[in-house]
């Protein structure tokens, strides 16, 4: 059974940080694309940040112009981890946010069931 696990959501104050993790488990994810979504009340799903595998040891990290500059996404793929770093949060930020993975970030076939992030302003 391939789960993706998210930790390290909670209630942070406007400015903070939170880092969030995502262990993969059930399988080795070295050339899979890796996610991180998001969802607030009221809104639709969308993508934060994303890191795709391009050959080799190279990968690419895309992230939605919202959180450019503020976020980083990285990956330990001996560990089936995924990580999003988040810095100088912003009310807007609050959401439950989900890790994905699959063979493409437009194809995520694995998710995990959410981590809430509260940002007080």
């Amino acid at each position: 059974q391939v789960q993706p696990v998210e930790s390290g959501g909670g209630v942070v104050q406007a400015g903070g940080s939170l880092r969030l993790s995502c262990v993969v488990s059930g399988r080795t994810f070295s050339s899979y694309a890796m996610g991180w979504f998001r969802q607030a009340p009221g809104k639709e799903r969308e993508v934060v940040a994303a890191t795709r595998w391009s050959g080799g040891s190279t990968y690419y990290a895309d992230y939605a112009e919202s959180v450019k500059g503020r976020f980083t996404i990285s990956r330990v793929n001996a560990e089936n981890t995924v990580y999003l770093q988040m810095n100088s949060l912003k009310s807007e930020d609050s959401a439950v946010y989900y890790c994905a993975s699959g063979p493409n970030i437009a194809t995520m076939k694995y998710w995990g069931r959410g981590t809430q992030v509260t940002v007080s302003s």
